[in-house]
């Protein structure tokens, strides 16, 4: 079967079965060998999803960003080397270097949460400029000294993309379009924030969170990690660069021509991190551990050669963006609909991963379908009960059989819940729809999950 076909076939049973809405493109040597759109975009209208249309790439947006910074470095406008109190005074966490924001090696503290009080508080959507403010005045302390090890950071790309501000003289969002965008022949992408400056985005893909056993705009969700998409939509950096296919596709072959980045300028960019003790700073992306650079997860594969990648995840969005270095081939996948079945949308990316190896895809398979066929469920209610809350914002509160099935309510601190089937996975090892890598086990009179066990109260 030829890999057009195949793709195609990955990509209609990940629709059928995980809720896949989106676009696709996959190529090899400059040649699209399959691309298409598939699912309703405006469900009110019917209108179906195009292959133009614009997603929001969310921390995809990170290679461009680093690829800003080293065309300022370039011209001398600054150094990798540089702390960012050369450039903000006053930022109370020395040693921090570019070179560390843009490999996750600075530490600096997570800042969704406090900007999304401030904007609450004081009723406005903020502008990136608020990062500053929220490194001086938040009083959060470093997670680790910079360099000693290797932990994702948004706040360093959003520290970064005030940076360029600063040393360019122009706006972020100016400076990547007259020096990257246009220069690259990306007609469509552009940094919008569509919330904060009450405008709409054209031929946007809609990103929509499932809520309640149906699709909802993130924009009108009951959950603050959906919802958080209004105080949020000012920051730049980390995400906000609103692509297509196309574009994304423009942009490989400009890299792969040196045009607009270097070519010795992109294999500083793909040179994984080291840390202060000399170990590698990596990464576990959709297709297995990596390590990163300036804004991509780098794999140096020992029969295909150097990959470079990236994923993006908002709600409502979910993206891939992958190219292969040496074999000069590049997949990208745009959702944008949450997915329904955890276990089925898991395989979509590393079955395209495969496929591009000549390689037979995972099948997609739906958490019902692994799941153990008529299991014993005479130690079922056993489990039942309430249990202890660990460390977490999203929590088991109790276990419960219904319908001779069993259940669990999740909960949040803010006091939403959810009542998610278990499903048997192995003995007492269960998963639920949602999660493909939460695997729920209960042993003597405990529940193990995502890192945490909890004694049943």
């Amino acid at each position: 079967m030829d890999k057009k076909t195949m793709i195609e076939n990955l990509v209609r049973d990940a629709h059928e079965k995980a809720g896949f809405t989106g676009t696709w493109l996959y190529a090899e040597k400059g040649e699209i060998v399959s691309k298409g759109a598939i699912g309703i975009n405006d469900l009110e209208k019917g209108s179906p999803v195009t292959e133009d249309m614009l997603f929001d790439l969310a921390s995809v947006t990170k290679q461009f960003t680093a690829s800003a910074v080293m065309l300022l470095k370039r011209r001398g406008l600054l150094s990798l080397n540089d702390e960012i109190t050369k450039f903000f005074p006053g930022i109370p966490f020395p040693g921090v270097t570019v070179r560390h924001l843009l490999t996750h090696t600075g530490g600096l503290p997570d800042y969704e949460e406090w900007i999304e009080k401030t904007a609450f508080a004081e009723g406005n959507i903020p502008g990136n400029e608020i990062m500053i403010r929220f490194l001086k005045e938040s009083g959060e302390n470093a997670g680790f000294a910079p360099g000693e090890k290797w932990e994702y950071s948004n706040t360093g790309y959003c520290v970064l993309a005030q940076i360029i501000e600063k040393v360019s003289g122009v706006p972020y969002e100016k400076f990547l379009e007259q020096n990257i965008f246009i220069p690259a022949g990306m007609t469509s992408t552009k940094v919008y924030h569509r919330r904060k400056d009450g405008i709409a985005v054209p031929n946007l893909a809609l990103g929509m969170v499932y809520e309640d056993d149906h699709y909802i705009l993130p924009d009108d969700s009951a959950d603050k990690d959906n919802n958080d998409v209004v105080p949020l939509d000012g920051v730049n950096g980390d995400g906000l660069v609103h692509s297509n296919i196309f574009d994304l596709f423009r942009w490989d072959r400009v890299l792969r021509e040196g045009s607009v980045i270097t070519l010795e300028e992109q294999a500083e960019m793909y040179t994984p991190t080291l840390l202060n003790n000399g170990e590698y700073g990596e990464d576990d992306d959709l297709i297995g551990p990596s390590r990163y650079g300036y804004g991509w997860d780098i794999t140096n594969d020992p029969e295909h050669g150097l990959i470079v990648a990236h994923s993006g995840g908002w709600p409502g969005y979910s993206l891939w963006f992958e190219r292969f270095i040496n074999e000069d081939k590049v997949i990208i996948k745009l959702s944008c609909r949450d997915q329904i079945d955890g276990r089925a949308m898991k395989v979509l990316v590393p079955g395209m991963h495969a496929i591009a190896f000549g390689n037979e895809p995972e099948p997609v398979r739906t958490v019902e379908e692994v799941a153990v066929k008529d299991p014993d469920k005479s130690g079922w209610e056993a489990l039942c009960g309430r249990y202890e809350k660990p460390d977490d914002d999203l929590f088991i509160d109790e276990v419960f059989m219904k319908d001779g099935e069993l259940f669990a309510r999740f909960m949040t601190d803010t006091g939403r819940s959810w009542d998610w089937k278990l499903f048997p996975l192995g003995a007492n090892e269960f998963g639920v729809k949602r999660w493909y890598s939460v695997v729920f086990k209960f042993e003597e009179g405990r529940i193990s999950y995502g890192g945490y066990t909890c004694k049943k109260q």
